[in-house]
């Protein structure tokens, strides 16, 4: 398994614009092999921003690679890049990519459900 996350600072005030905006955008993740399951997390807010975080569980590497090469990957980021609203993060995405090492779920949950 292979884990795939992005961590954005978000200014303050924009932070219900780009929860909506990632609520309302089409992901395509679906359509990929190994494809797990996504998780948008919210933070607490901080002074000067607050911590959003995306978390894809991929079934391999190799699977999360042919993602982010995919047509699907493209679509789903082109509005990301839009010039037509001011920058609502400080900076760019950071990315972090882990590789399981240990999984524990409970046994009557899916992976993203509370037990």
């Amino acid at each position: 398994m292979y884990v795939a996350m992005n961590r954005f600072r978000v200014k303050p005030e924009a932070a219900d614009d780009f929860e909506a905006m990632w609520l309302a955008r089409e992901s395509y993740l679906d359509q990929l092999n190994g494809f797990v399951s996504f998780q948008l997390l919210r933070g607490a807010p901080k002074e000067d921003h607050v911590l959003f975080s995306s978390y894809t569980l991929w079934a391999s590497k190799p699977d999360f690679e042919a993602w982010t090469k995919s047509p699907q990957f493209a679509a789903s980021h082109k509005r990301a890049s839009s010039n037509d609203r001011p920058p609502m993060t400080l900076g760019h995405p950071e990315f972090e990519g882990f590789d399981v090492v240990q999984s524990i779920v409970a046994p009557d949950s899916r992976p993203g459900e509370a037990a």
